[in-house]
């Protein structure tokens, strides 16, 4: 059976359910062999997997040499791949100049004339600051320079990472330039797209898939394992990072994988039959998502993940009991 698309953004881009994580986290891409990794994208393409994800970020260019090098072997040119650009502080004074040479650096590892949807990576906050961006930076300096790149046919679809502060990604979304996010979602967090309970311990992202959706921003789902805590196994597969920092959910990885344990249930009562099972299919029954990635390590791993997806959303009940347990969260310490 072949995956699904939907339309992405204002183009309409033909994205699969399920997105081919390129990250640091899985660690496929920037630590496999070579052969695992062609192996990985080529059942990818078999499956109907459209969209690929990487970032210069991810072995410091190494995700996207391996990707560029697996997709040209396999002749997958009409493939749609996503990259980003995070800049750094020292590169603050000269934001135009370093997010084309970025672009650029990205464009000839991926042996590419465009991208597909190129993202601004940076954390995004009200004053800005070490090295996160002040919406006043991304809406006067990052917008014109992604749009001049749009213009020049660099890139497709403009898009950012929505990690931050509440307030400040809410404001460059309605600002309306960008056409796509990646968003946040995952059991342990689904305040992207449901409101949180008093007390809750997660960053409350405010309903952020409603403001896309009125502005028809396609959204990616990440971090829908949680960085791995939702696997229900503190294990690390040899090729993944450590365990990363949570984003948006616990105040460390530990808190986040006993909050996981907690979700059990779901596959002791026949929900699913385990947990990263139950965690993809909670974010397919997002509506509000396009796509979601899951980082993987093994092509076994990209098995699993194509097949939780094709088995579709979780039912009503399940989404109730995941509701239900996660609702004790915001009463258990830590």
């Amino acid at each position: 059976m072949r995956i699904g698309t939907r339309p992405f953004g204002p183009e309409s881009l033909p994205v699969s359910r399920l997105g081919f994580g390129c990250g640091g986290v899985g660690g496929l891409m920037v630590r496999g062999a070579a052969a695992d990794r062609e192996r990985a994208v080529a059942r990818a393409l078999e499956a109907g997997i459209t969209y690929f994800d990487t970032a210069v970020q991810y072995g410091d260019g190494a995700s996207e040499e391996n990707l560029g090098a697996a997709l040209h072997r396999l002749k997958a040119g009409s493939a749609l791949v996503g990259t980003k650009v995070r800049l750094r502080s020292a590169e603050f004074g000269a934001i135009g100049s370093a997010v084309a040479a970025s672009l650029e650096g990205s464009l000839r590892r991926l042996r590419r004339d465009h991208a597909d949807i190129f993202y601004l990576h940076n954390e995004i906050t009200l004053e800005g600051g070490g090295e996160n961006l002040s919406v006043r930076q991304v809406l006067e300096e990052v917008v014109p320079a992604f749009r001049a790149l749009q213009e020049a046919g660099r890139i497709r679809v403009p898009a950012m990472t929505a990690v931050g502060e509440t307030a400040a990604l809410h404001q460059v979304i309605e600002a309306g330039f960008f056409g796509g996010a990646q968003v946040i979602y995952n059991m342990l967090n689904p305040s992207a797209g449901h409101a949180l309970p008093a007390g809750y311990p997660a960053q409350d992202y405010g309903r952020l898939l409603d403001r896309m959706r009125a502005r028809r921003m396609g959204a990616v789902g990440i971090r829908v394992l949680a960085g791995g805590a939702l696997s229900g196994s503190a294990a690390r597969h040899p090729v993944a990072s450590p365990a990363p920092a949570p984003m948006g959910s616990g105040e460390s990885y530990e808190a986040d994988l006993a909050r996981a344990a907690e979700l059990m249930p779901l596959v002791t009562e026949g929900f699913a039959a385990s947990l990263p099972e139950a965690a993809i299919r909670f974010a397919v029954a997002q509506p509000g998502l396009e796509t979601i990635l899951v980082g993987m390590a093994s092509l076994e791993e990209f098995e699993g993940a194509l097949a939780a997806v094709l088995k579709g959303p979780l039912p009503e009940g399940a989404l109730r009991r995941v509701a239900d347990i996660s609702a004790g969260f915001a009463r258990a310490p830590g």
